[in-house]
Parts: C-alpha cells; structure tokens; sequence
C-alpha cells in the first residue's frame, strides 16, 4: 500500500515540475498585455466594411465570453451596412430594368 502511494506522489510531483516547466516555457498563450479597464480592442471603419476589417476585429474578454456591448454593437454596424448595400442593388438593379420596361416610340 505505501508503495502505491509512493508511486502516486511521486507522479503528482513529476507532473507538476513538467507543468510548471511549460508554463514558464511557454507562458500563458497571451500576446498582447491586458487593456486597461473600460478600454476596447474593438475597431471597425466608419464605412465599407471589409471581410479583412472583420477578420481583424477583437472583442475584450469578460468574466463569461466577449463584452457583449461590444459584440452587439459590431453586429449593428454590420446589419446597417448590409441593409445599405441591399438596398443600394436593388436601387441599381431596378434602374437597369426600367430601360427595358419602358416602351420605345415605334418608327
């Protein structure tokens, strides 16, 4: 039985040496320092959104996820720009009908 045991401490303590030696190795996976408290990483340009624009956005971690203040509010900026881009094609595709739909003066 004490053998066992001995074994058992023995592996805890190998396998806390190994995890502390990779955390000081390798850190915690962070990049960047922590932003100071009511600061956002969260940036978008004022128009024309980009897919690359959205592949860059950063939203600040919270206790449970992402800010949600923020993620809502790119989600906003996101559905106006849609809702203006949808709209400006069918403004363009209705004007490319009407020359067709209007009736030419016969000769």
């Amino acid at each position: 039985m004490t053998t066992a045991l001995i074994y058992l401490v023995v592996m805890l303590l190998v396998a806390a040496v190994v995890f502390l030696l990779a955390a000081v190795v390798f850190g915690r996976g962070e990049e960047l320092a922590p932003l100071p408290p009511g600061s956002s990483p969260t940036r978008l340009p004022a128009e024309d959104i980009t897919g690359e624009d959205l592949a860059e956005v950063r939203f600040q971690l919270v206790l449970r996820g992402y800010k949600m203040s923020e993620v809502d509010w790119v989600m906003r900026r996101l559905g106006v720009e849609l809702d203006e881009l949808r709209a400006r094609v069918a403004e363009l595709e209705q004007r490319e009908r009407e020359p067709e739909s209007s009736p030419e003066a016969a000769p």
